[in-house]
């Protein structure tokens, strides 16, 4: 049973936006130590439930079919943006977890406060957050799948723009939206509209799960 957080942080005198953010854990030792280190930071707002205007952030030892469907259930019906914070993962359950809009992952023996925050905010702006290791086991994961569907007649073509394929690359490289804008010369707001377009024409539903898409269809 997952255990949920209760109780909202309030700091005064924070005239900043705050992000709020919905806590979740299979246990409630996970889920009392994602709650303390989030509340020691002014921009975030702990809240009861998750939904469309929420980061919910998804505390698991291990993933399985009860973990995944949460994930699902938390992107897809809730609307929220959601971060995954997890023990272990195999080979096989990063592209379910990809697949199931999670743009954001922490690894366990990482999660101090400043990187949850971290991928809290990245979540919150649309943002892909994944650690280096997993960020290469995607790219070959996907680049297997292509390899292995490579030519096949009929396949469909995605129609990407050579200026949304220039940012996916960068966006596989793991730069986040300042650091694209700069390489590629662009505003900030050229780049969020550039990855918005695309994410919405292709129903895609971050940039993890656009770069996992771009990487099959062999854009990059």
């Amino acid at each position: 049973m997952t255990t949920s957080a209760t109780g909202t942080s309030r700091d005064a005198g924070s005239g900043d936006r705050r992000v709020p953010v919905a806590v979740s854990a299979a246990d409630p030792i996970g889920l009392a130590g994602a709650v303390a280190l989030l509340r020691r930071h002014p921009e975030i707002e702990l809240r009861e439930e998750s939904g469309p205007d929420t980061v919910a952030l998804l505390v698991e030892d291990a993933l399985d079919e009860a973990a995944l469907a949460r994930l699902r259930r938390i992107v897809r019906s809730e609307g929220a943006r959601a971060v995954l914070v997890v023990g272990a993962m195999r080979e096989n359950e990063l592209m379910d977890v990809v697949e199931c809009g999670v743009g954001a992952i922490v690894w366990r023996h990482e999660a101090t406060a400043e990187r949850l925050v971290q991928a809290v905010l990245a979540a919150s702006r649309g943002d892909g957050d994944l650690p280096a290791d997993l960020l290469g086991r995607l790219i070959h994961q996907v680049g297997t799948l292509h390899r292995g569907a490579g030519g096949r007649a009929g396949a469909p073509a995605l129609g990407l723009t050579s200026r949304e394929v220039d940012v996916l690359r960068l966006v596989s490289e793991g730069l986040d939206t300042g650091e694209i804008a700069g390489k590629l010369s662009y505003s900030e707001r050229t780049v969020k509209n550039v990855m918005h377009g695309l994410t919405t024409r292709l129903h895609l539903r971050n940039r993890a799960h656009a770069v996992a898409f771009a990487l099959r269809e062999g854009y990059i």
